[in-house]
């Protein structure tokens, strides 16, 4: 079966950074809905679409493509009372950011901390990276219905209700 709109598509992948250094590696298959579902990166769907099972390539992919530009605007220095007394490097915390055109809520990370305040960062750690997406394409079957009309697998490696 050839990876077209409405087939799930199974696939192990190495993610670098663009001077070769590996960020990640696939332990389980990444399983997605392909068709513009928003479960992978546009690119990887381009790349992957009309292939079949058995079919690897590499594909760089730009921060535009990915995971945006870095934006130092993201970055927010709160006053440590207003954060949990809990707290450590790498916690994350869901907040809103006002944009000119819109309020939006976002993932931000904790940096760094002290006594008197904490860094956030609203940034998703590959922001602002070249990408090289080393893919294997493991399975392709059609989509069920159910997962059509939710937009994602369910299952193994997928989602489950």
């Amino acid at each position: 079966m050839k990876i077209a709109k409405d087939t799930v598509v199974s696939l192990h992948y190495t993610l670098s950074d663009a001077e070769g250094n590996q960020i990640d590696k696939s332990k389980q298959p990444m399983v997605y809905l392909h068709g513009g579902y928003g479960n992978t990166l546009p690119k990887i769907e381009a790349a992957m679409e009309g292939k079949d099972i058995g079919y690897t390539t590499t594909i760089n992919v730009e921060p535009s493509d990915a995971f945006g530009y870095y934006d130092e605007q993201l970055v927010k220095v709160e006053p440590r009372k207003n954060l949990p007394a809990q707290l450590e490097v790498g916690m994350q915390f869901e907040g809103v950011v006002d944009a000119e055109d819109n309020t939006h809520s976002v993932v931000f990370t904790v940096t760094e901390f002290n006594d008197e305040q904490v860094t956030l960062d609203g940034n998703h750690p590959l922001a602002g990276l070249s990408l090289r997406f080393a893919l294997n394409v493991t399975d392709v079957r059609a989509a069920t219905t159910e997962e059509i009309s939710h937009g994602h697998v369910h299952g193994p490696h997928g989602h489950h209700h």
